[in-house]
């Protein structure tokens, strides 16, 4: 007998996920607290993570988040999708070596050419090497380091290679501080946080990785390190990382589909993880049939609970964290959310856009606001440029 799952409209799934988010109502909780709960922010626009915590947070002070920084309480590194993400120090510790796979078929998929038949044992043997002696260099300084070892590959693939997949990294402060500029200096995350995620891809021995013909990173006398499906999962050991990556999704961004956690992750294994642990799950549908999981006792309130507006920084999450984002985005303004642009929420959707200069905000509207709307647009903006301005301006103008 096929069991009828409940449906969840468009709406339905819009406040669910704003809820998720902390952006249907700000929340009162510690910063270090925002940051685990959403999975970490995304950060390759070092400033965005400050909006993303403004938005979500009552009385957010930008101090509070540049002393984590500071004092290693989070960190800057490639993780999902093999982009920068500001998380927790507990939650990289946890989570990288879950990804240390996906991390390096990204890498080789952007540089299969340049990186065939490169030792990947021995450049991150040789990376290792170079960083030992405990300073942070920049990802240009240390792939120069090791060229002469592979002077075909390029400094930038390897570069790439190094610091993206090969050897956990952390991007160290100034770099993501409030209003602080500089580039980026790598150190070693084991250096960082004064303990070892796990042994960085090809050190602990076992055979001579390569990259193949096809680059995908297959030894091709026999050994595939990273599972039947390239994972890194071990299929008769289970996935502990991998459970916990669904379970705090779900809790994050649910309820969702097994394509958005693997759109938000970059991983391939998941659904594995998430079978493991169905049992644990409830079941929904939406309006195109898909089957969505969820936690339990996770919120999801009624459809007409009202939504206020939120500006949304650059690449955040809150989009970029689902494969099907209709739920806060229209099909005609999806790519948005992967150009960098930043937005702004009206009843819970993707309405407008937003720049600034020097504090102050400028609002183009994506469609006609009604004016309890512009009003309401006009006033969270003065909110949000007197926090970018430190109180400078409240200045807003929204374009016709």
């Amino acid at each position: 007998m096929k069991t009828t799952h409940p449906i969840l409209g468009a709406r339905a799934l819009n406040r669910a996920s704003l809820a998720r988010q902390l952006l249907l109502d700000r929340a009162d909780v510690p910063v270090l607290d925002a940051v685990a709960h959403l999975c970490g922010l995304q950060a390759q626009e070092p400033q965005e993570p400050y909006v993303g915590l403004w938005s979500r947070l009552r009385a957010f002070k930008a101090a509070e988040l540049s002393d984590l920084l500071v004092r290693r309480g989070v960190v800057r590194t490639h993780l999902m999708r093999r982009t920068v993400h500001l998380l927790t120090a507990e939650d990289v510790l946890a989570w990288r070596p879950r990804h240390d796979a996906m991390l390096r078929q990204r890498v080789l998929g952007t540089y299969r050419r340049e990186l065939a038949g490169v030792d990947l044992d021995g450049l991150a043997a040789a990376g290792l090497a170079v960083m030992a002696d405990g300073e942070p260099r920049s990802m240009a300084e240390l792939a120069r380091a090791v060229a002469d070892r592979w002077p075909e590959a390029g400094t930038r693939p390897l570069g790439e290679m190094l610091v993206a997949a090969l050897i956990p990294m952390v991007q160290m402060p100034p770099r993501g501080v409030w209003r602080a500029k500089g580039g980026v200096r790598n150190a070693l995350l084991s250096t960082w946080l004064g303990s070892e995620a796990a042994p960085p891809y090809g050190v602990d021995g076992g055979g001579t990785d390569r990259v193949g013909a096809d680059g995908d990173g297959v030894n091709r006398d026999g050994v595939n390190r990273d599972g039947a499906d390239g994972d890194g999962v071990d299929r008769d050991g289970g996935d502990s990382a991998g459970k916990m990556l669904v379970r705090r999704y779900l809790a994050a961004y649910g309820p969702a589909a097994t394509a958005d956690i693997r759109a938000w992750s970059g991983l391939a294994g998941l659904p594995a993880a998430v079978a493991s642990i169905r049992d644990e799950l409830v079941a929904f549908r939406d309006e195109r049939g898909r089957e969505l999981l969820d936690l339990p006792d996770a919120p999801r309130p009624g459809p007409d609970v009202p939504a206020p507006v939120r500006y949304l920084p650059a690449f955040d999450n809150a989009l970029l964290g689902y494969d099907d984002r209709t739920r806060i985005v229209d099909d005609a303004h999806r790519l948005l959310s992967v150009a960098g642009t930043r937005v702004v929420l009206v009843d819970g959707r993707v309405s407008a856009t937003w720049t600034d200069q020097d504090g102050a905000v400028t609002v183009t509207p994506l469609r006609a606001l009604s004016r309890a709307e512009h009003a309401e647009v006009a006033e969270e903006g003065r909110a949000l440029a007197a926090f970018l301005s430190e109180g400078a301006t409240d200045h807003v103008l929204i374009s016709s």
